[in-house]
């Protein structure tokens, strides 16, 4: 496939306040890892059996079962188990309003989506899904973007609702006025399938009803997100830049059908540098996603949102002139530099979950239409991450999250506030842990607003560049569709 043109190297993006780049050297591969990398990766062409180390989705640090959404990577050095845990309390944590007794865990709001991470992500897990009208879990967010018609092709670029800011929150401390009550409806929609099986979409409707400052803009777009798992996002991180740009194909020169564009993103001195976290990969690193997700889901201030009135626009005067927790004995913030890098280092380390059943006939069955149906063009199975010295759990493995972390078009009956023009591009989840989604959170959803309900749903709403594969699963032998699904409930 081709290589994306970037301009320049890829370095630490800034965009506003200042981020830390990742705090680890990478040390360059040398031909002969470049050799065995290559064979390690390549798409496998025996069905009858696993590939060698399948089954360690997450490498080295792989860890069994639903617990390890929670757990540490298993060869997380015995030293750095503290600062992990240190990690998930602060994760777990529910924040208060300020001023409070609890300094250090004061700062909530003044609006709000939860009251802590947990809330969104149960167990480290992805969050439910709206079971109907009326219902929104704290886990679906409804993001804001005006979209700009000046916008440079091939970057992310939307303008928050002039009012309300970059997304929607319901909650507000006592005497804030909220935002307003998100709504959900769902249109049902019938699919036919072969061999007399037929299937039932939701396509959800979304609006916003008793808002607190008046309408929307009428250029807004409303973007629904689920919060995802954390499973693997350090190592998501440690890929090297060039194993995902090396599968960017935004122009489709080979002829494939699949155009994968790298989410490049303005960088220091106008260099860009490459998104890979969020639904539209959005955000460079997990310590930028994790400030954005305690700016605007919870309010809380960091060195990179020092602003402690979080999503707050001008328009909102009670918001802005509440009091906030910032603790000046630390740095002045509700998050400190010290607590925000240690939530980072509880998600960087958080471990993948094994594969099941990895060489059972029907799942070997189901990976080889996943191959032959085309759907490991976006969801490229294997990588090998970045050799790096100082971060040993995260280095030189070969993991397994079914993923290119590039943007592809979905189509239009996914569309609505992603990336790009158009708002038909989203990143290619990764897959790992997808058959314990509802180990840790029975009501948890599929896509990126948990519209589909199984996994069948959501390979039916693909659409766009996955067009053809879909149409393949519609169309093929019901026991050719159950092995499919299969093979994706072993990952």
């Amino acid at each position: 496939m081709g290589s994306a043109a970037v301009a320049g190297p890829l370095t630490q993006v800034v965009t506003g306040p200042a981020l830390s780049p990742l705090p680890f050297t990478a040390l360059p591969f040398t031909a002969a890892e470049q050799a065995r990398i290559a064979q390690a990766t390549a798409l496998p062409r025996d069905f009858t059996r696993p590939q060698p180390f399948e089954a360690l989705a997450g490498g080295a640090g792989t860890v069994a079962g639903a617990a390890a959404f929670s757990s540490p990577l298993a060869n997380l050095p015995p030293g750095e188990g503290l600062d992990f845990r240190g990690g998930q309390a602060l994760f777990d944590r529910g924040w208060v309003s300020a001023p409070a007794s609890t300094i250090a865990s004061d700062g909530l709001g003044p609006l709000f989506n939860a009251r802590s991470c947990l809330a969104c992500h149960p167990g480290g897990g992805r969050g439910a899904a709206p079971a109907g009208p009326g219902d929104l879990p704290a886990a679906l967010m409804l993001q804001l973007g005006v979209p700009d018609p000046a916008a440079i092709e091939g970057y992310l670029s939307a303008h928050p609702d002039p009012v309300y800011g970059r997304q929607i929150q319901p909650l507000g401390l006592p005497g804030q006025t909220a935002e307003g009550r998100p709504r959900v409806a769902y249109d049902e929609i019938a699919v036919t399938l072969s061999e007399g099986e037929s299937a039932t979409l939701r396509r959800p409707r979304y609006e916003l009803a008793e808002p607190g400052f008046g309408p929307l803009d009428e250029a807004t777009v409303i973007s629904p997100r689920i919060a995802p798992g954390l499973a693997g996002l350090g190592l998501l991180e440690a890929i090297p830049e060039q194993a995902i740009l090396a599968l960017a194909d935004p122009d489709d020169a080979d002829g494939d059908g699949i155009s994968g564009r790298a989410s490049l993103l303005p960088g220091p001195g106008g260099q860009p540098v490459l998104g890979r976290f969020g639904w539209t990969a959005a955000q460079p690193t997990l310590q930028a996603q994790i400030a954005h997700a305690f700016a605007h889901d919870i309010g809380l201030s960091s060195p990179l949102y020092p602003s402690g009135h979080g999503d707050c626009t001008p328009v909102q005067t009670g918001c802005r002139a509440a009091p906030d927790g910032g603790d000046p004995e630390q740095d002045g913030f509700e998050i400190s530099a010290t607590a925000l890098d240690l939530v980072t280092r509880h998600a960087r380390h958080t471990a993948v979950p094994a594969r099941r059943d990895a060489d059972a006939p029907e799942v070997l069955a189901g990976k080889k239409l996943f191959h032959d149906t085309g759907c490991a063009a976006c969801h490229r199975p294997a990588f090998v991450t970045r050799r790096l010295p100082e971060a040993p759990a995260l280095s030189f493995q070969l993991i397994w999250p079914h993923t290119d972390l590039l943007l592809h078009d979905m189509g239009e009956g996914l569309a609505g506030g992603g990336a790009g023009a158009s708002g038909r591009e989203w990143r290619t989840p990764p897959l790992w842990g997808l058959g314990l989604a509802r180990a840790l959170e029975p009501q948890a959803g599929y896509l990126h607003d948990g519209r589909a309900r199984t996994l069948l749903e959501a390979v039916l709403w693909h659409g766009g560049e996955a067009a053809p594969a879909r149409d393949r699963v519609a169309t093929m032998p019901a026991s050719d569709r159950a092995a499919l699904i299969r093979f994706l409930e072993s990952l």
